[in-house]
């Protein structure tokens, strides 16, 4: 027997246990068999997978028959039926399982079939002329099972390293392709599913940006143990794959090169202005030389001549001047007051002549130094130094002018000239780029030091609460947790028992046994201890007072959470789209604007994913858009909607453009469709999320304008691809459109304001009432590029807290200086304001004449949006200008360049608002190193702690105090707080600047809030 045909016969037999189509074998030229092939329909298979069909009494089956008798010797023929009714006869002995061999011919000869046979009969014809093609094909046959025992080795293996490093999921090929099918294999024993029956995978592509998918995994026996496995198709579009990583490397690649051409063009520009500068310089030289050649001479008969005839600069040369030729021919005294070049530096030459031993006139000298620089020498004589002299000989008010002989410069002379003007002016460059690296460098330190000490302001804000220890744990470490349950929930419990897990609740391990905690020597607290494990970035846990239920301290409805340092795992960044109506610098109305940019950029700095999706105004600043492009187009609610793209301060923003008009209206609010506006663009942006395929972890709406986004939402898109985004809704103004986040409050799945205070004056507002337990306060920060004394170009000298009093001294003088104020030390109150009832108009009004009373000075920027308080305002300057005219202005406009010096020049911020959401005013004040004195309402209270009687606050908030407050909205409150920091500032200088020092270091930023919102981001997405 051919040693090829027991491989052959395996080969068919495989085929027809699993394929639906049909081949013609050729196996030798020594033998010749015709093979007759179709399915199996309604027969049982046999024990070598084959249904046994009746003889099919057909002429031509007969011949058939006959002709494999003839050529065959003791063959048994057997007919099949397969599973799509077509019929395959072979012989029963040369029953083959192997794969794809031999050429294919079809018939359609069989007629007459019975009814076992439904469908066409398939002959094969067998050509003994291929022994090369048996061989070959037994060759890919032996090549494919090599490859497949390959395969399933290198799959035990990844498998085997991936218990090792305790992770639970692998894919194979571990290199993905686009355009590739790739397993997935997840450990189910070691995964939080470990008791699950069923086990699904759920993902996306691009930053679950694109397709998302549902697969359901089930137990492979490839592997031992419990290893779950399903295949996955890897598409062309997606970039997270071995040859888009190539491209986007190329891009790097690309990009740096850029980087580099950019710089190297930079230079060229740079090198060009400098010498275009250089021969400028040189021009403006020559002109002036012809013109001080004009009226300048070597000597004047018989009045003046220089010995050595010829010098240069540097030189010392003897003048010899005739007394009797001009008006000084009486003078006791005679003295040369002389410059240079036109008197370029004024009077740099005075001194007194003395008499020469001259024979023929009256004749005096004196030597002098040529000045280094001079081209032309220029005087006048008088008859005393200057301050004493009362007769001048001035050349008939020409002054006397002498050439500097050997400086008369040629060509050559000029060139070199030029070189030398060119390397100076290159050299400056050089150094102001050096001071401007060296001062980007230091500004990120700070920024660097300042993170690191809000994280651990963040990790001791509830030290009445909870803390650890060390503070900061680490992966791996044994750590302490302390709980106080006096100050929660629990206080009184029996037990406190402590329930914890890793990687907010998703580590493979599952949750920790509880623990009952323990006492500690400080009997408010009980501890626990916790062994972290090295694949841990964040520890969660609540505290109970039983093992198994009862009431729970989790944080309302947060869960406490502490970041672990240096462990082998990543917490995946999230991603967040914010759906607002307002955005700074571009569309800019109010605070709105500043939180959504500010924020973005501070979540973004945090290693998470953002985009923002704005309305395209048509009144856009696209000045500060960049790489501005349309990006696509798709349609809603029978409108054509075009999508542009850009960045905005480095954030990726869709800009949504409805060709209906909607926002082609010149402003952003004020027209009377307001709420349709808004409402379209609110479910266009969803629609956009959704026909695009996005998988935001987070869908973050703003105030009424974009409240639609909560329930249109929950009522159109839960249900699809976006089931698992949270939905968060911020509150900035409760004046406005109360119906719209009364109802957003309903639908959302957290909801925020601007400050913890501000969340509690407005808990009992009927839009919030019913919500309470969703309801957080975040205070808002200030973004520190803007506002940065180290970077500010609006004020004289750049500062750090280092240097606060010399900073604040040079401002203070250029504040004085540009707006008229006597030049004085005197303690100076700025008030930056809207002028509205809102903000306390009476109480600033009583504050200025009360700093007026006690000696200091008062400067006012602000305006009134109502005329009757701006025409009031308008009066009092005129009054005050009168009366107190070197002590008070009031600027009352809009000025921005003078807002960032009065924040640097004053001592004092006064923010006396009736009511407050957050206010930005005292936090810039206090990052320029000026002292808030604020009434204690919303985020003022939050942000402002009382020398004398926060201290105990401001420590649980991980801050020292650092202004001063009043309560109550009346004048006495005022001067309460007034007068206290006037008379600091008069009696404790060296106090006072310590408290300046101190404020400039805390950091008011949106480092904190930041991380406050994202752990408010982690509980809405927990909710979903």
């Amino acid at each position: 027997m051919d040693p090829f045909q027991p491989i052959l016969i395996k080969f068919v037999k495989f085929l027809l246990y699993n394929w639906p189509f049909y081949l013609l074998v050729d196996f030798s030229r020594r033998r010749q068999r015709r093979i007759f092939i179709a399915k199996p329909k309604d027969h049982g298979f046999d024990s070598k997978g084959f249904v046994s069909r009746p003889s099919i009494r057909t002429s031509h089956q007969q011949k058939v028959k006959r002709d494999l008798s003839t050529s065959t010797q003791g063959v048994v023929q057997c007919n099949l039926v397969g599973e799509n009714g077509s019929v395959y006869i072979v012989d029963e002995k040369d029953v083959l399982d192997t794969s794809n061999i031999g050429n294919v011919e079809s018939s359609n000869d069989v007629d007459d079939i019975e009814d076992g046979v439904t469908r066409e009969t398939i002959v094969g014809e067998i050509n003994d002329d291929s022994d090369d093609i048996v061989k070959k094909e037994a060759s890919k046959l032996l090549k494919l099972q090599l490859e497949a025992s390959l395969r399933r080795q290198e799959i035990e293996r990844i498998a085997q390293e991936s218990l090792s490093l305790q992770n639970k999921l692998f894919v194979y090929p571990p290199v993905v392709e686009p355009d590739q099918d790739i397993e997935v294999f997840l450990n189910r024993s070691i995964s939080t599913l470990c008791n699950e029956p069923n086990v699904l995978i759920k993902g996306a592509f691009n930053d679950w940006r694109w397709k998302s998918f549902t697969i359901r995994l089930n137990k492979t026996h490839i592997l031992n143990g419990d290893w779950w496995s399903c295949q996955l198709h890897i598409p062309k579009e997606a970039y997270k794959c071995k040859e888009l990583e190539r491209l986007a490397k190329e891009q790097v690649e690309k990009e740096e090169q850029e980087k580099e051409k950019r710089k190297m063009e930079a230079l060229r520009v740079a090198q060009e202005e400098d010498m275009s500068q250089a021969r400028m310089e040189i021009e403006k030289k020559k002109q002036v030389l012809q013109q001080l050649m004009k009226n300048a001479v070597k000597s004047m008969d018989n009045v003046w001549y220089i010995k050595p005839s010829e010098f240069e600069g540097r030189d010392l040369v003897r003048l010899y001047y005739n007394k009797r030729s001009g008006p000084l021919a009486q003078a006791q005294q005679v003295w040369i007051h002389g410059g240079h070049n036109n008197w370029i530096d004024k009077l740099t030459i005075v001194e007194r002549l003395v008499k020469s031993d001259s024979k023929n006139g009256d004749w005096w000298h004196v030597d002098v130094v040529v000045p280094d620089q001079a081209v032309v020498l220029d005087w006048v004589f008088a008859n005393g130094p200057p301050q004493n002299a009362n007769v001048y000989d001035n050349n008939n008010r020409e002054d006397f002018h002498a050439i500097v002989t050997k400086v008369i410069p040629d060509e050559k002379t000029w060139i070199w000239e030029e070189q030398r003007i060119y390397k100076k002016l290159q050299e400056k460059r050089r150094l102001r780029e050096e001071t401007i690296r060296a001062k980007v460098e230091k500004t990120a330190c700070i920024k660097a030091e300042t993170r690191k000490k809000t994280l651990e302001r963040f990790l001791l804000s509830q030290k009445h609460i909870v803390f650890t220890e060390p503070l900061h744990v680490q992966a791996g470490s044994t750590t302490t947790v302390f709980y106080n349950p006096c100050n929660t929930n629990l206080n009184g419990k029996l037990e406190v028992w402590f329930k914890c897990s890793f990687n907010r609740w998703t580590h493979r391990n599952g949750p920790l046994p509880p623990q009952k905690m323990l006492a500690t020597e400080n009997g408010t607290y009980v501890k626990a201890f916790v062994k972290v494990p090295l694949d841990a970035y964040m520890m969660d846990f609540v505290f109970s007072e039983k093992e198994d239920g009862g009431i729970f301290d989790n944080n309302n409805t947060m869960d406490y959470h502490i970041p672990v340092l240096g462990g082998t795992v990543k917490e995946m960044p999230m991603h967040i789209v914010h759906i607002a109506v307002e955005m700074a610098p571009i569309a800019k109305v109010g605070g709105l604007g500043d939180v959504v940019t500010s924020l973005s950029r501070a979540v973004r700095d945090l290693n998470h994913n953002v985009d923002i999706i704005l309305p395209k105004y048509d009144c856009l600043n696209l000045s500060n858009v960049k790489d501005f492009h349309y990006h696509k187009n798709y349609f809603w609610g029978g409108t054509e909607i075009k999508v542009w793209h850009g960045k905005v301060e480095g954030l990726s923003v869709f800009f949504l453009e409805p060709q209906n008009g909607f926002f082609h209206v010149g402003c952003v609010y004020g027209c009377g469709n307001d709420a349709e506006r808004f409402g379209f663009f609110c479910h266009a942006a969803l629609e956009f999320l959704h026909q695009n395929e996005f998988h935001p972890d987070i869908i973050h709406c703003h105030d009424w304008s974009s409240a639609p986004v909560a329930w249109l939402f929950k009522e159109h898109y839960k249900h699809h691809h976006l089931s698992k985004v949270g939905v968060v809704f911020t509150i900035h103004n409760l004046e406005f459109g109360a119906h719209f986040i009364g109802k957003a409050m309903t639908y959302t799945d957290k909801a925020t304001t601007v400050s913890p205070t501000y969340s509690k004056e407005v808990s009992g507002n009927p839009a919030i009432a019913p919500h309470i337990h969703k309801f957080h306060g975040i205070i808002n920060g200030i973004d520190p590029d803007i506002w940065d004394p180290y970077n500010d170009k609006f004020i004289p000298v750049s500062y750090t807290s280092k240097y606060v009093v010399e900073g604040k001294k040079a401002a203070k003088e250029a504040l004085q200086k540009r707006l008229g104020l006597k030049k004085a030390d005197l303690p100076l109150l700025g008030v930056i304001s809207r002028l509205t009832h809102q903000k306390g108009i009476h109480l600033m009004k009583h504050a200025i004449y009360r700093t007026l009373e006690r000696g200091g000075q008062v400067v006012l920027l602000g305006s009134a949006p109502d005329s009757c308080i701006q025409n009031d305002f308008v009066n009092l300057a005129n009054q005050l200008h009168s009366q107190h005219h070197d002590r008070v202005r009031l600027c009352l406009m809009y000025d921005e360049p003078l807002s960032h010096l009065i924040y640097a020049g004053a001592d004092f911020i006064l923010v006396p608002s009736i009511f407050e959401p957050c206010g930005l005013t005292q936090l810039i004040a206090m990052r320029y190193g000026s002292v808030p004195i604020v009434r204690k309402t919303g985020g003022l209270c939050d942000t402002v702690f009382d020398v004398e009687r926060d201290r105990d606050r401001a420590h649980a908030q991980g801050f020292e105090p650092n202004g001063f407050t009043f309560d109550e909205a009346d004048v006495k409150g005022v001067d309460y707080a007034l007068n206290r920091a006037i008379v600091t500032w008069y009696e404790n200088r060296d106090w006072f600047n310590n408290l300046c020092k101190t404020i400039m270091e805390q950091d008011w930023s949106w480092n904190r809030p930041a991380l406050d919102y994202l752990e408010l981001y982690h509980a809405a997405r927990k909710l979903t």
